[in-house]
């Protein structure tokens, strides 16, 4: 049956719409676009006082299976995925047996079609294991659909490594994602390296340590000539990188994270809030500052949430000793509607370009508009609709949101994928 909905206010950029429309859905793609639509036999849904947006893609996502299923499943966070209105996601690959082969690559997207609640779009590792000696199966994968290499996680540590990975792999046409982590600098550290650390009585992590591969990571682009994506900038220097690399004309691009723009080491307090230790860390409110303004001038293309989902248990344990990561699929969008559209940082053209828009462009998928013959991914949610964050309330298999009690505005209430709701009313399908 057709879906016809009424009234939405319709924004996407891509086809210079921003204005109350009707879209009509049959099957799987947009059959029409337009004011006072009609439709024999169609089912009708009602948007009056809704946006409606080309469907969001978070692409730096971790799911988990397979092998960490106490921490999340593909169905899980999927469903945690859809709730935040989300259409796809790209997983990373840190898993066991590690995403570094075609037939991994199969798995998770074999199961990702049969219990998913969005599209899973697989990445797969630069290295074999993510260990760094030895460049992974990139053929085999790409030849069974991932879309991107990345060792995120730890990142590639060997200069050499990055440079034969990308040398051999640039023949793909696929982005080398990089998570910047100079091992060696960063040692154990814990938390933001300066007052935080010190307050805490914790070890440190310099920004240095993530900045240094930054710089490192873009030098060796420009002599591959690979395509490079920076994941989860946090720093302001960091930034400035990009941008540099950019008025450079290379083809570097980055991302950040909700934690990382709205967080800052200040949250961090005695009572050791695991939830908030994240890699890279919470760094100063200055960097949170930059990283927005790379939000608002382009510098940074996506907003990404690197959902980190792990079990109470893990996460219970003394802060040293817990790790890393923090959920996110579910806060995202009204995270960037409270404090960036709401406060007129940007508007929602500039935020469907970072989270449907970019990660698509990126990633090498074709593009999702509100446009007659378009994939019907789509995005609905109610700008006026305010709610607290409640981890217990959460999809997602895990509790570890650094948002917990978070007065939020803004909430996704209906997703399409190819036609099919994965979203009504709020309530995940």
């Amino acid at each position: 049956m057709a879906l016809l909905l009424k009234n939405a206010h319709v924004v996407d950029p891509s086809v210079e719409l921003d204005g109350i429309v009707d879209v009509l859905i049959d099957g799987e793609r947009i059959a029409r676009v337009g004011e006072n639509l009609d439709a024999a036999d169609a089912e009708v849904v009602d948007l009056s006082g809704k946006y409606l947006v080309p469907g969001l893609v978070d692409m730096h996502v971790h799911l988990r299976e397979p092998g960490f299923e106490h921490k999340g499943t593909i169905e899980s966070e999927t469903r945690a995925a859809a709730r935040g209105g989300f259409t796809g996601v790209c997983s990373m690959p840190n898993t066991d047996p590690v995403t570094d082969n075609g037939v991994t690559i199969e798995y998770v997207k074999s199961v990702a079609a049969r219990e998913g609640h969005c599209r899973v779009y697989p990445s797969g590792a630069m290295t074999r294991g993510l260990k760094g000696e030895i460049i992974s199966e990139m053929g085999d994968m790409v030849a069974h659909g991932v879309v991107a290499f990345t060792d995120d996680g730890r990142g590639v540590q060997g200069a050499g490594m990055l440079r034969r990975a990308m040398d051999y792999g640039k023949m793909f046409d696929r982005v080398f994602m990089s998570h910047c982590q100079d091992e060696d600098l960063v040692g154990d550290g814990q938390v933001n390296e300066g007052v935080a650390s010190t307050r805490l009585g914790l070890l440190g992590w310099p920004a240095a340590g993530e900045e240094i591969q930054i710089a490192r990571d873009i030098a060796i682009a420009e002599l591959t000539g690979a395509k490079l994506h920076i994941q989860h900038i946090s720093t302001a220097r960091g930034v400035e990188l990009v941008r540099e690399a950019k008025a450079k004309g290379l083809p570097v691009t980055c991302e950040a994270t909700p934690h990382h723009m709205f967080l800052t080491e200040d949250a961090i307090d005695g009572t050791y809030d695991t939830s908030l230790k994240v890699n890279p860390p919470l760094r100063t409110a200055a960097d949170a500052q930059a990283v927005v303004a790379g939000v608002v001038d382009g510098t940074v293309d996506a907003i990404v949430t690197d959902h980190a989902p792990h079990a109470d248990w893990e996460k219970s344990r003394e802060f040293e000793l817990a790790p890393f990561g923090m959920i996110g699929l579910e806060t995202s969008l009204a995270l960037v509607i409270t404090n960036l559209v709401k406060t007129g940082t940007i508007d929602y053209g500039r935020m469907v370009e970072l989270m449907a828009i970019a990660p698509r462009r990126i990633l090498g998928l074709d593009q999702v508009s509100v446009a007659e013959g378009s994939v019907a991914d789509l995005t609905v949610f109610d700008p006026e609709a305010s709610w607290t964050v409640d981890a217990d309330a959460l999809e997602s298999a895990a509790r570890n949101t650094g948002f917990k009690g978070a007065e939020l505005t803004g909430r996704a209430t209906d997703v399409f994928v190819g036609g099919v709701a994965t979203l009504r009313d709020g309530v995940v399908c």
